[in-house]
């Protein structure tokens, strides 16, 4: 029979689980953050968390670099303790609708927290005869096939933001790929590729000389990364959102009272104002939400990328 101990403290009391582990007991020893590898964006993500929350923890936080695509896998293998953690961003999600992997993104993982969001903006080359998302859409419309966009690997932001856009106008624009983004910038500015859909910190010199003009951001709501530029929703494509988000798991099965002191320091982290400005300096605003909070979120990109990806027939070859 399971049982269920009860501890008394000076503050009240706490109802420990059958796993008898408790936000006073955890963590005990040091914790692994399972990440991509080292120098990305992600990784950043990764080591500034690992940074913030390993004073009050009182643990050391130890950031393991991985491929890509092994993170995941790693994670929903660990022990369900809390002492394994996963960072990671879309396409740990996105993922499974375009290979074969060996995790499920809901079924094997607990949320942890949404820690920051990614909106991309709009940009095109200067020689588009287009100044609004509406103008850019009627352009594609009279010129079917003629307009193309930088794009990435199949899957990416790059591709789906683009994919999305033009599914939604009802336009025929074309993909262009190249081998990230600096590449797909590149291909814009030198007149090669018409647009691009890219993160505001990207181009930021480029809109600024004039070298490429931005039309609208692509979040619900308007964005401190892009000061002064319309959401394309409102700019001419009702209901268009498309954001990049990173966030945090520990496997599933890992316990409520530890998950819930993760999220605690995570959260308190990502409120103050040293790691909000460390954030958007990279690029990214920061988020910090509730474990359901995430799981909402992640659920509603699953269905909207999801239902894209099978409509397409996109896949990694």
């Amino acid at each position: 029979m399971t049982r269920f101990v009860v501890r008394m403290f000076s503050i009240g009391a706490m109802i420990l689980g059958a796993d008898g582990v408790s936000s006073q007991d955890f963590p005990n020893k040091p914790i692994r953050v399972v990440t991509s590898l080292a120098g990305g964006g992600v990784d950043f993500i990764a080591r500034l968390i690992a940074q913030g929350i390993t004073g009050p923890l009182g643990q050391q936080v130890i950031v393991d670099n991985r491929s890509t695509f092994l993170t995941a896998e790693i994670v929903s293998k660990a022990p369900p303790d809390g002492y394994t953690l996963l960072v990671a961003s879309s396409p740990f999600f996105v993922g499974p609708f375009l290979q074969k992997v060996l995790y499920h993104p809901v079924r094997d993982f607990s949320p942890i927290t949404l820690v920051s969001k990614e909106p991309s903006i709009l940009v095109v080359h200067p020689s588009v005869a287009a100044n609004s998302v509406k103008e850019l859409i009627a352009l594609a419309k009279a010129r079917p096939g003629e307009l193309r966009y930088s794009s990435a690997v199949r899957g990416s932001s790059l591709h789906l933001s683009a994919e999305l856009f033009k599914s939604m106008a009802g336009v025929n624009i074309v993909s262009v790929a190249y081998k990230g983004t600096g590449a797909g910038v590149i291909g814009v500015l030198s007149g090669e590729v018409q647009m691009i859909f890219v993160g505001a910190t990207s181009v930021a010199s480029h809109t600024k000389s004039g070298k490429l003009r931005a039309l609208a951001v692509t979040s619900a709501q308007p964005s401190a990364l892009a000061p002064g530029l319309p959401t394309v929703a409102a700019a001419g494509l009702p209901g268009f959102e498309f954001v990049g988000i990173d966030l945090v798991f520990a496997p599933a099965g890992t316990p409520a009272a530890a998950i819930n002191r993760l999220n605690r320091e995570m959260v308190r982290f990502l409120n103050t104002a040293g790691a909000r400005e460390r954030l958007f300096n990279s690029g990214v605003e920061a988020v910090g939400s509730s474990p359901e909070e995430l799981a909402a979120t992640m659920k509603s990109e699953m269905t909207k990328l999801g239902k894209l990806i099978k409509d397409l027939g996109i896949t990694i070859d």
